[in-house]
């Protein structure tokens, strides 16, 4: 897929997407104490960069030039979260995260998405903790991610 998806995607209908909810990071901390999975769609430059949030579930959705290929990305999504179980997204600062969060919500058939509103930048500022990519790279070959 090509760039146009994120303005394809962005102009989805907010009427529609009453599932998928914006959270903050103390939200987030709960979710992921509850057994949610979290999902970060960000690029590996961007993992390395900031670390991720523990646990999290390295999923890759728009690459370097901003493409995407939804249904091989949703094939991988469905090894970690069924559409019927919720799943939380997290970016860089919500944006990306927010399209997906649509996305999934409008045209998968997910019940419950939780977008972190203010992503890994938030999360950061906020002190909560972060390890290094490396150090997921089990979730990432068990979910064929990286």
């Amino acid at each position: 897929m090509r760039t146009w998806l994120i303005a394809a995607l962005a102009g989805l209908s907010f009427s529609a997407v009453a599932d998928t909810v914006n959270i903050d990071d103390a939200t987030l901390e709960r979710l992921r104490a509850e057994g949610v999975p979290v999902v970060d769609i960000r690029t590996a430059p961007e993992w390395q960069q900031t670390g991720i949030v523990p646990g999290s579930h390295l999923l890759t959705f728009f690459d370097n030039r901003g493409e995407a290929e939804p249904e091989a990305w949703l094939a991988r999504l469905q090894a970690i979260a069924k559409p019927g179980q919720p799943v939380v997204l997290i970016c860089r600062s919500g944006n990306r995260s927010t399209v997906v969060s649509r996305f999934l919500t409008e045209n998968a058939g997910y019940a419950k998405v939780y977008n972190v509103e203010s992503g890994i930048r938030g999360w950061v500022k906020a002190q909560r903790p972060v390890v290094k990519a490396v150090e997921a790279a089990s979730t990432c070959e068990r979910a064929s991610a990286c």
